[in-house]
């Protein structure tokens, strides 16, 4: 067998890639106004889609927002002011293309570790590592 019936070989039994979207969706934030602030219930969800720490997010939505917040004893978030559903999508929309995506493959398999001091982005998928901006 020469190098090309092995290598058509292998193309036939290899899964057919799939988009990148179809596997990676964001949960929508589902935010509900409670007296003097919006809860964010499924909080702890979007976290683990993301695979990114709670307090993390956190503090990203926070500064986007520009308000204090705290995450409850159920992993919901609780965002001092009124927010709709539009301005906290929007929030983690800019937080997934920040501090999620790879700026150089646009894959979602990333993960921050810390590099001499700085955070970083290393792309499990392309092997980047991408500055991201500090909290």
């Amino acid at each position: 067998m020469d190098y090309e019936d092995q290598l058509n070989k292998a193309l036939d039994e290899v899964p057919d890639v799939v988009d990148g979207e179809g596997r990676f969706r964001v949960p929508s934030p589902d935010v509900r106004p409670e007296g003097n602030a919006t809860v964010y219930e499924n909080f702890d969800e979007t976290c683990d889609r993301l695979a990114r720490d709670p307090t993390h997010l956190t503090k990203a939505l926070q500064s986007e927002l520009g308000t204090s917040a705290q995450i409850d004893e159920k992993g919901r978030l609780r965002l001092t002011g009124d927010f709709d559903e539009r301005r906290v999508q929007s929030a983690l929309d800019d937080y997934v293309a920040d501090f999620v995506r790879c700026s150089e493959c646009d894959s979602p398999d990333t993960r921050l570790e810390t590099d001499q001091g700085a955070t970083v982005m290393k792309c499990d998928a392309c092997g980047a590592l991408s500055a991201v901006p500090d909290l």
